[in-house]
């Protein structure tokens, strides 16, 4: 009776669990990519040559995921603990912590297990400049009983010294043609109803991102019960393709104050930010017919607004500078023709 009870709750938990978590690869098997990655270090595994790892690169390329299933893969479920030492940014990593229990962990044998112990620290880019200074000489000093491996995103955040002690490999961003089939797989355990245009929206929205499509494809599958171009962009607050249409036309074909207006209105309909209209503008100046010096100029304005607009200025004004740069590119046009 127990048993059952505790299988229905194990059930539930399931159920209940997000996307990302549920379907998170448990084996080196599962992983979709990078396989000439996961390749070596399978090969270093069964030779049982493990030298210490630094895996980076973007969020939601399987770095993690890759080196738990590598955890799981060395230990047993019940040596896991005594074995595996997963510190993350959101614990406190200052160099007490690396001259505590890090060097606590590294330093003491296992008595009934050959073999090494595993150290993960996971956003390694987050550790302060004196901790990665110390963690250094740890890593020398017990190499023997002990392997590192440190995550992170951005290489540069981590000090030369630590990179040149581990065999470093870079997760790139995730190909189309690895996550459709990953997403599918989803799509039928979760029976979702999602159109082509869905899936495709949701492969352009994570831009190789796996947990962001998965959350996306939640999020949308719970908001709106089908998940179709219009309803990714929605949940996502992206703007559509036709609105970006349609701004685009109105800064070139409208005056000033019709085209501000039109904008103004869509925008606070929509609840789109600029930022994100900017972005989509961009590419479409990339793709629109016009002269190079007028594109270049044009470009430069952008690009400015951006900057602008990163460091926290007024949307309205900013919103006017752009319809003023497109008014003044459109004059330019005018003028050549």
């Amino acid at each position: 009776m127990a048993a059952e009870r505790a299988a229905a709750s194990g059930r539930t938990v399931a159920a209940n669990l997000p996307w990302v978590e549920k379907y998170r690869p448990q084996t080196l098997g599962d992983l979709i990519s990078h396989q000439d990655i996961l390749s070596t270090i399978q090969k270093f595994i069964s030779e049982d040559r493990l030298p210490h790892l630094l895996l980076y690169g973007p969020p939601g390329t399987g770095k993690t995921s890759t080196i738990l299933a590598c955890a799981k893969q060395l230990y047993k479920e019940k040596e896991f603990g005594s074995m595996v030492l997963e510190l993350n940014a959101s614990d406190d990593r200052g160099i007490d912590i690396v001259r505590g229990p890090i060097l606590n962990f590294a330093s003491t044998r296992t008595i009934f297990k050959k073999g090494f112990k595993l150290v993960i620290l996971d956003e390694a880019d987050a550790m302060t400049q004196d901790a990665q200074n110390a963690l250094r000489r740890v890593i020398e000093k017990f190499t023997e009983n002990t392997r590192f491996c440190l995550i992170c995103n951005y290489l540069s955040k981590v000090i030369p010294a630590l990179q040149s002690r581990c065999t470093r490999f870079r997760f790139g961003p995730l190909t189309p043609e690895l996550m459709v089939p990953r997403l599918q797989h989803v799509v039928e355990e979760e029976k979702v109803d999602i159109s082509e245009d869905g899936m495709k929206a949701l492969v352009t929205l994570s831009n190789g991102d796996m947990r962001r499509a998965l959350n996306i494809l939640q999020s949308t599958n719970m908001a709106f019960g089908k998940v179709t171009e219009e309803t990714v962009y929605t949940c996502t607050g992206q703007p559509l393709k036709s609105d970006i249409a349609n701004i685009l036309d109105w800064m070139l074909n409208q005056d000033f104050t019709t085209a501000y207006r039109n904008i103004m209105e869509l925008k606070t309909l929509k609840g789109l930010a600029l930022h994100d209209i900017l972005t989509e503008i961009h590419l479409f100046v990339h793709r629109v017919d016009f002269p190079s010096s007028i594109r270049i100029q044009l470009l430069i304005k952008m690009a400015d607004i951006e900057h602008r607009l990163a460091a926290g200025t007024s949307e309205k004004i900013q919103l006017g500078a752009l319809v003023a740069a497109f008014q003044v590119t459109r004059d330019l046009i005018v003028a050549e023709a």
